[in-house]
């Protein structure tokens, strides 16, 4: 029994056995955690600073966010591929470290105003657009092929783990210290991702190109026309976050709305959307590569779809949670394993400037789908909205299933 137990947590742990994965997971852990806690308190000083305006300024600033992300992760998918990933990333840590301390500096000496915060919120999502597409394209040549997706799901467990532990700390932080604590800890966070990579043994050495960075770019988008697979998974990356990320925004909607209830129930809910997500990470990293990825990726699709239009129609709290939970799971399956097949997919000189295609259509399905089904909601109701997306969701997974268009095959 006790062999059985040793080697299937040998084998969900399987990327975490490499030394240079294993200290960057640790270091991007705690830099993640520092991040969370900066989403939290930024919120909470546009709120102080903004007044009466909050709410546009509170959009203004996500958005800000995450516009140079959309404009410029192509160009630095580009750049990934032509210089030291590494050294890219450490500057794109730099960057973030350095806004981070110039807030935290803003806000102790009482000089902060609004266009501050949004500017440097514009010169994070600056550095994020370069070191996305590095620390992407780093990660596979961490570990072996086979472990590829192990390691994935472990950046999604990560993920989910400082999405949870982030806001407590935040919580905790802004009671006791103010809002100056929770953007000088991000600050410090930092550091613990930077000495990470300063200590990988690997080294990324650049293919020796003569060619212009637009030819380059050409390259790369060549390289995804001519694979089906890489142009449906890409397709499939902005459906599933422009039509499955609104579950998670509406949630404060469905607490008041729906269940009438506070801020308990609404902690409760994303709690188990949280519980559920890094379950589902748990499963991918334990299932790691295997047959037919893509049949089971549009199948795990197909049920994710079904569990939003439950979730939209039920008006029973717990069965939500349960609910949402398993949505959650979904979510971060179908997430990690499209991941996976697009990093599966490419050759290494090429990793950098596929995986900024595949993620300006991943992350902008995200705001866009936010604004989108804000809107609508706005004409109908959030449950009529999730209902269509729960729908929609599983029609673009029937489609890819009966269509195949290279995804079913992977």
């Amino acid at each position: 029994m006790r062999f059985f137990v040793h080697t299937g947590f040998r084998r969900m742990a399987a990327a975490l056995t490499y030394r240079d994965f294993r200290v960057l997971w640790f270091g991007a852990f705690a830099s993640t955690i520092g991040t969370w806690m900066q989403k939290v308190a930024q919120s909470w000083l546009v709120l102080t600073i903004a007044g009466s305006s909050s709410a546009f300024f509170l959009g203004l600033d996500a958005f800000l966010g995450e516009l140079p992300i959309l404009l410029f992760t192509l160009i630095g998918g580009v750049v990934a591929d032509r210089r030291d990933r590494r050294q890219l990333l450490l500057a794109s840590q730099y960057v973030q470290m350095g806004a981070a301390f110039a807030l935290a500096a803003l806000v102790y000496w009482d000089v902060v105003r609004i266009w501050h915060v949004l500017a440097l919120s514009v010169v994070t999502g600056l550095a994020q657009a370069f070191g996305g597409p590095a620390y992407q394209s780093l990660v596979p040549s961490l570990v072996a092929k086979e472990h590829v997706p192990n390691a994935i799901a472990f950046n999604s467990i990560q993920f989910n783990l400082a999405r949870v532990i982030g806001p407590l700390l935040a919580g905790a932080a802004l009671a006791a210290f103010g809002m100056v604590a929770c953007f000088g800890l991000n600050g410090l966070s930092f550091l613990a991702v930077i000495a990470a990579i300063l200590s990988l043994h690997i080294r990324h050495i650049p293919a020796t190109t003569p060619s212009r960075m637009r030819q380059e770019m050409k390259g790369g988008f060549t390289f995804v026309r001519a694979n089906p697979g890489l142009i449906g998974l890409s397709v499939l990356g902005f459906a599933s976050t422009f039509l499955g990320n609104p579950i998670l925004t509406f949630l404060p909607l469905f607490t008041q709305n729906v269940f009438g209830g506070g801020v308990d129930e609404y902690t409760y809910l994303m709690s188990a959307a949280g519980g559920g997500a890094v379950t589902g990470a748990l499963v991918v990293a334990w299932r790691g590569r295997f047959p037919h990825m893509g049949r089971a990726l549009l199948l795990i699709q197909l049920l994710f779809g079904a569990l939003v239009v439950l979730f939209a129609i039920t008006r029973v709290f717990w069965l939500n949670a349960v609910l949402l939970f398993g949505a959650g799971a979904c979510m971060v399956m179908v997430f990690a394993t499209l991941s996976s097949l697009v990093q599966l997919n490419v050759p290494n000189e090429m990793r950098g400037r596929v995986m900024s295609i595949y993620m300006v259509a991943f992350r902008g399905g995200m705001p866009l789908g936010s604004l989108m089904a804000g809107w609508m909601a706005t004409l109908t109701s959030a449950p009529a909205v999730l209902v269509v997306n729960g729908v929609l969701l599983t029609a673009v997974a029937a489609w890819f299933l009966l269509k195949s268009h290279g995804v079913r095959e992977l």
